[in-house]
This record gives structure tokens, sequence and C-alpha cells, in this order.
């Protein structure tokens, strides 16, 4: 089979595989129909996320010790090459004879992260952190052997746990980013707003560029009074714009006001400061940027005085997923009004290094 490989930054490429077959009675393998690029595989392809290479990976084995080899590759969390691409919507080819849930021939949604469903932590819903695999296991960021979803076929180890239904008459291109972005977008304001109905919302854009994008879509879904956004980006807010929030333009340093709900999107410590601090006494603000330095700025005395809740991590996309396709299937969240490029299989090489917000690639039916 074919899959689609990061080798290095700006530099994806597609080869041949071994085809993955059932291993296990509870497993199913998928054919994905429909790829997404998530902002961090953007990150990864226009070398905006630290990276080493093989050949780095090589020398830091070689260097002694005292020359602080450790310290040196610590904050370098991605080596390639790795089989690329986790966001996307499949249809299933096989299933083990345990499986219960899917079955040939159906549409399902892939989440990004690999979970079990059965241990404690999955069962308290933190599905991102699940205690039966290696911490971080996902697909297409090189965390394990589990590959990429831009290939022909794509094994799930656990297909009743992690696969859920498509919604039925939903495009893919609906779909195809609901097992990451979509739902780290949404998640960052459905408590907030299930504990404040109507409560105004502040976006905070930047590097987590569709999921600051998909929270401003999920924040006028579930009827937030108002959802400003702020940002530099010109795309990014006329895109926000569109979704019908109150653009501000300007750096980060700007405060718009104050809100009981806000959302850090920026992977900037300026924004992560202009959202903490725009955080209303008794507020919520959530972080969804990825800090990849080994210490960032918190204005914490500040987030003190105010008694603020302070939300980061990684999504816990499964436990959240439906719920995602329940508000998409009921036309009130439309993720493509985000998506600014739509481009073939085959092209996905290309497509990947394309500069926009969002780009999902899909077959030829």
């Amino acid at each position: 089979m074919r899959q689609l490989m990061f080798d290095r930054p700006g530099r994806l490429a597609w080869r041949d595989a071994p085809a993955p077959t059932l291993t296990s009675a509870v497993q199913a393998l998928v054919r994905p129909i429909a790829v997404a690029r998530c902002d961090l595989d953007a990150a990864l392809v226009g070398g905006r996320a630290p990276f080493r290479s093989r050949a780095l990976h090589l020398l830091r084995d070689h260097l002694p010790a005292a020359l602080g080899r450790d310290r040196l590759f610590r904050d370098v969390p991605f080596q390639g090459p790795f089989a690329f691409g986790h966001e996307c919507v499949a249809d299933v080819i096989a299933i083990g004879e345990a499986v219960r849930t899917v079955r040939a021939g159906d549409r399902v949604i892939v989440p990004f992260q690999i979970s079990c469903g059965s241990c404690e932590r999955c069962g308290r819903g933190v599905t991102a952190s699940c205690s039966s695999v290696p911490h971080g296991a996902s697909y297409g960021l090189g965390r394990g052997d589990w590959g990429g979803v831009l290939a022909d076929v794509l094994r799930v180890p656990y297909a009743d746990a992690m696969l859920v239904p498509a919604p039925a008459g939903v495009s893919p291109l609906e779909l195809a980013s609901a097992g990451d972005n979509v739902a780290d977008g949404y998640r960052t304001v459905a408590r907030p707003l299930a504990a404040r109905p109507g409560a105004p919302v502040l976006v905070v854009g930047g590097e987590a560029a569709s999921v600051g994008l998909y929270a401003v879509a999920a924040a006028r879904a579930l009827a937030a009074a108002e959802v400003v956004y702020l940002d530099h980006d010109r795309q990014r807010l006329a895109i926000a714009e569109r979704l019908g929030a109150r653009v501000v333009e300007g750096r980060y340093r700007r405060q718009p006001g104050a809100f009981p709900i806000t959302v850090d999107a920026s992977a900037h410590p300026d924004g992560l400061a202009a959202a903490i601090l725009s955080t209303e006494p008794g507020g919520t603000c959530t972080s969804v940027g990825i800090y990849f330095a080994a210490r960032t700025p918190f204005p914490l005395r500040l987030a003190f005085m105010n008694g603020i809740t302070f939300h980061t991590g990684r999504v816990a996309a499964r436990a959240l997923l439906p719920e995602v396709l329940t508000l998409i299937a009921s036309g009130q969240l439309v993720p493509s009004r985000v998506t600014t490029l739509v481009a073939s299989w085959d092209d996905a090489a290309a497509a990947f290094l394309h500069a926009g917000v969002k780009v999902v690639v899909q077959r030829a039916r």
C-alpha cells in the first residue's frame, strides 16, 4: 500500500509500505477517505515545531553525556521519518471476530489518539491518556507503531472503543477534522457555556489556527451572546468574521475587555497573557496552544487575584465525539467554513504544504 511520510519540514513523500492486517479479535481495518491537516501538522511541515532528523538522533547517541546531549535534545519531541496524518473519516473494510459496534462498509470517525475504552482513565473520559498504551500514543506523529491516516489501510487496535459511526448524510468534508481539531475547539466552550448559558466568549487566535476558529464556530452554535476574536492574521480574521465573531485586529498585548469565557489558541506567551488577563473574576480560560519552550511566562498573580479557572492539555477527542457529531449533524456546526483548501488524495504531499488555515484531502469516489 501507499502511505505519506513526513521526512523533515517541507518534505512529505508517498512511499510503499506493508499493509496492516488484523492481529487481534478486537481490531478493525479502515480505509481513510478524507483527511484533514491538523494545526500541529501545519507547524511540523512549516518548521515551527521542534524536530530532529534521524541523522541528528544518531548524532545524539554518539555524543558524550558530558557535552549535555540529554539537555540538547530534551525538548525536541518529533523525529522523522514517520507516517503522517491523524485526522480522518474512513470506511471499515474488515473487523475482528469480537468487534460488535461496527461492520465492514460502515463509515466512521477515527479519533487520533489510541484508547482502549476499558481502563480507569478511559472510564473517566480521559481518553487522551489511556493507561493501556504508551503515553501520547496516536496516529501520524511518530508516537508508536500506529501508522498515519494518509494511507490506503489503517489498523484500529480497539475498534469498539475508538470508532464512532459517521452521521448519515453528512459529507466527509464536514467530518474529516472531527477526531481532533473540531473536538478541541468545541471543548474550549462547551462546558463553560453549559455552566453559564449565553455568556460572551473571547478567542485569541494564532498558531492553533483552525482550533481557535472551530471554537468561534462552536460558541456561536452553542448560543454565546457574543464571540470576540483577537488576532493579527488577516485570513483568520476574515474567517472568524464570516463565522459570526466580532473581530479585533491587533497584537496580543491588547485586551479587548473582560469575558467570563476565554480561549487561548495563540501558542504565544503574549497571546496566553492576553487571554488570561481578559478573563473576568470567576471566569474560565482554556489554552489549546502547544508551548514547546521549556518555560512559558504565566501571569499567575493576576490570575490568582481574579480567581479564574485555567485549563490546558490535550483534547480527549474520543470522549467528546458523540457531542461534536450531534452538533455537526444538526447543521449548527459547519466545520467546512474553516476549510481553506480541498485537494485530491494524490496531491496530499503538496496540499499539506499549503499556507492556508485548514487543508482537507479526499479520495475520488
